[in-house]
């Protein structure tokens, strides 16, 4: 037995993925437009991003392993890599055995600016998570270990 349990909810599988397959990446969008609107500088491409929060916390990763983590090429994460190592969010750290091999750390800069994006992010969903009933509030809030189990699956799944 895999530990899934073997009654379903009311809502069919079906109902509920293409619910999720319509409100994630609108909700995404929103707070991607949220957050660029209020940064002082630029807002970094999606892929960066994501490079730079993997880094952040798995500090002295390799290309290698952001690129399996991130689902990406090594060669495509080597050029993000060279990018934000340029504009100083990013740094490399040859491995003391294997010259081959670069540990990636994120500058102080880096995790300044992670941390402006997570908390614009954070201030625009409780301002719009205020708006909402009592009941919807305590529904998203009763979803959130079901979300967290979903995504973990997905990651592992497509791995």
């Amino acid at each position: 037995m895999s530990g899934v349990s073997e009654a379903r909810p009311s809502q069919s599988i079906g109902h509920v993925a293409a619910g999720l397959v319509a409100c994630l990446p609108a909700l995404n969008r929103s707070i991607e437009r949220g957050i660029a609107g209020q940064l002082p500088y630029p807002k970094l491409p999606e892929r960066q991003l994501a490079l730079l929060q993997y880094v952040a916390e798995h500090d002295g990763a390799t290309v290698h392993n952001a690129a399996g983590a991130l689902r990406m090429m090594p060669n495509n994460v080597s050029a993000l890599v060279t990018r934000l190592t340029e504009a100083g969010l990013l740094e490399r750290h040859q491995d003391d055995t294997d010259r081959r091999v670069a540990h990636l750390r994120v500058t102080a800069k880096a995790r300044q600016r992670i941390s402006e994006v997570e908390d614009i992010a954070a201030a625009q969903l409780a301002s719009a998570l205020r708006t909402l009933t009592d009941g919807d509030l305590e529904a998203l809030g009763s979803a959130l270990g079901a979300l967290e189990a979903l995504t973990r699956r997905l990651r592992d799944h497509c791995a």
